[in-house]
């Protein structure tokens, strides 16, 4: 079970976000699931803001990606029920506030992909983007938009 795992690694899921434009942060066509881009909420604490190369390490920014796939994973329970029902992450794209020159993007996202293979095993590899920027909503470090394929329902 996915929220089994999710405990097991000592985390759990924040309250699912609320979208902040006139957007929806899921939108289901057939059996896929589109995720807007996600930020670093922890389920205690305050948003995680920074830059990447600035006043935050590669590795700060890879636990701040973790939360990011937590907050993918609250959101798309809130809205499909069981997290079980996943067939396959799809595809991730990872966009990191970052300094002029940084070339780590890959490692900072890797902490939302591992996440989800760590959480849903094979069915978690996916594809991925990692792109870096030089400011993102609030000052955050990282948000990750997602793709999910779920289970055809009976």
């Amino acid at each position: 079970h996915v929220e089994a795992k999710i405990s097991a690694l000592g985390l759990s899921l924040p309250s699912p976000a609320i979208p902040k434009g006139n957007f929806s942060n899921f939108v289901r066509i057939g059996n896929m699931v589109y995720l807007s881009g996600h930020l670093p909420q922890p389920a205690e604490g305050s948003l995680i803001v920074g830059k990447i190369g600035k006043d935050m390490t590669v590795e700060d920014g890879y636990e701040a990606a973790k939360y990011v796939g937590l907050n993918l994973c609250a959101t798309l329970k809130n809205n499909i029920g069981d997290l079980d029902r996943v067939k396959r992450v799809v595809k991730l794209l990872g966009f990191v506030n970052c300094i002029d020159g940084f070339s780590q993007q890959p490692a900072v996202v890797n902490g939302c992909s591992d996440l989800m293979v760590k959480v849903f095993g094979d069915k978690g590899v996916h594809a991925r983007s990692a792109v870096g920027t030089n400011s993102l909503p609030l000052g955050v470090p990282v948000e990750v938009e997602a793709i999910f394929e779920l289970e055809t329902e009976a």
